[in-house]
């Protein structure tokens, strides 16, 4: 079976959906769908601190669980654009 692209992520349920946006606003809470933008500011890398500098801010403690149940390795510093934190 071939999946419709235009239809959405696979299990989306347009009824579904639309009760849980009725819900939301009878509880006052206003649901707004997400953008899709791209993230469209960019850092100069030459302003971010080096990546040996930061990993040494995180207690070692910490960096051993997270390779101990991550696997987690830091390979670049990147600014996150402040719209896709809210």
């Amino acid at each position: 079976m071939v999946a419709n692209e235009s239809a959405g992520p696979n299990g989306f349920d347009e009824a579904a959906e639309s009760a849980f946006r009725a819900e939301a606003k009878s509880r006052g809470e206003v649901v707004a769908p997400v953008r899709a933008e791209a993230a469209t500011e960019e850092a100069d890398p030459r302003n971010l601190p080096p990546l040996d500098e930061l990993v040494r801010r995180i207690p070692p403690e910490v960096r051993a669980t997270l390779d101990d149940l991550f696997r987690a390795k830091f390979i670049a510093v990147r600014r996150v654009p402040k719209n896709a934190l809210k």
